[in-house]
């Protein structure tokens, strides 16, 4: 985690910039976006805390406590916005799918920065990979608060089956690529190609509807 801070402030710096001179309407964007980066940060020290409090060796912590930290702290800035703002069901998705995607860019940026850049072939289907799966669990998560914060009573139990999944999803990813191999390329193809798959399908359905 060497410097990570400092990388931190560069990347959010132009954000807050382009924030104040967006407007308004832009201006949830630009809040998501710094969000995503932040509970990234946090995500860091508090995946580094508890393999530390638990012993966890390499394995353990990518496989076990990283999908569980990441994901949790993905959900905060939504559930934020959600008890406090109490938005409209479209709005939620985009901002599911906005931290995401800033909580995928900073962690690619902060590999980059610890382990270099000389391979470009791996580097870009990690790119490729990991983007998609955090936005994967975006979409499972925003697309799924849509609807379940419609109705009352499937608030808690949708909010935290939902959660469940997007951790599945991503301890299922994390443990392809520990493994190695040709299971790494696989999960780096994966969310593309259920991301590709799956955007026909809900179009359709949302025509229909």
């Amino acid at each position: 985690m060497t410097y990570i801070e400092n990388i931190f402030l560069c990347m959010v710096s132009p954000l807050l910039v382009a924030a104040l001179c967006m407007g308004r309407r832009q201006l949830r964007f630009f809040l998501f976006c710094i969000a995503g980066m932040g509970v990234c940060l946090l995500s860091a020290y508090i995946n580094t805390f508890l393999a530390a409090v638990c012993q966890a060796d390499a394995l353990a912590a990518t496989v076990e406590i990283a999908p569980v930290v990441e994901e949790v702290m993905k959900l905060l800035p939504l559930a934020f916005y959600l008890l406090v703002f109490e938005p409209e069901g479209e709005r939620i998705k985009p901002a599911a799918i906005t931290v995401a995607l800033a909580f995928a860019t900073f962690e690619n940026v902060c590999y980059l920065i610890q382990n270099g850049a000389d391979r470009f072939s791996f580097i870009f289907f990690r790119g490729f990979g990991t983007g998609a799966m955090h936005v994967l669990c975006g979409l499972i998560v925003g697309g799924g608060l849509a609807y379940a914060w419609q109705r009352t009573w499937l608030k808690v139990a949708g909010t935290c089956g939902l959660l469940g999944a997007a951790i599945t999803l991503h301890a299922t990813y994390n443990l392809l690529i520990a493994y190695g191999g040709a299971a790494q390329y696989i999960a780096y193809a994966l969310p593309v190609l259920l991301i590709a798959v799956g955007k026909p399908s809900v179009s359709r359905s949302v025509r229909r509807e």
